[in-house]
């Protein structure tokens, strides 16, 4: 699996508030495997658990525009 920004940036908040992966498992109530599987870049994955983990540093998961995309 590759890191994507996504992960990376999950990652990034856990070590900054000093979690392990197994605190911000039981903190934001999501799955251990979850967490490994986020912060490892699963490309699959259910967008209301990656919103939970997210929530527990007030941010979530929304629709971005894309740069030259056209109906």
């Amino acid at each position: 699996m590759n890191p994507t920004i996504l992960s990376k940036f999950v990652k990034a908040m856990r070590k900054q508030y000093n979690l392990t992966q197994v605190e911000l498992s039981e903190k934001s109530g999501v799955g251990l495997r979850f967490v490994r599987e986020l912060e490892q870049g699963k490309q699959t994955l259910r967008l209301d658990k990656v919103n939970q983990v997210l929530g527990l540093f007030d941010y979530e998961v929304g629709a971005v525009p894309m740069k030259s995309h056209e109906l």
